[in-house]
């Protein structure tokens, strides 16, 4: 039984590595709450409905911008987070 609670996580790491990326400019509210952890379908439809209102994310940190996206989940997803042709993660703010 130890050896099992000792191997779950590691099993379970690669459903987590595959999250994301993810433009939070095009994808739809399925795929936001397929490929961000902490984002369901509430989130990611509160996600679209918010870039449908106020247009493109222009930083991924616009994303807290959104009703229900907080610096918790932010920071889940900071390496998943596209906005349109941008390549690169998002930055990591200055302590």
């Amino acid at each position: 039984m130890k050896r099992l609670a000792l191997g779950l996580p590691a099993l379970l790491l690669p459903l987590f590595a595959m999250a994301g990326p993810v433009d939070i400019n095009s994808a739809d509210a399925a795929t936001l709450a397929r490929e961000l952890n902490g984002v369901g379908d509430s989130r990611a439809r509160a996600i679209v409905d918010y870039r449908e209102k106020n247009g493109r994310f222009a930083a991924p940190e616009d994303l807290m911008k959104v009703s229900g996206i907080g610096q918790q989940v932010f920071n889940l997803n900071r390496e998943n987070i596209r906005v349109g042709g941008e390549s690169r993660p998002a930055a990591r703010p200055s302590p």
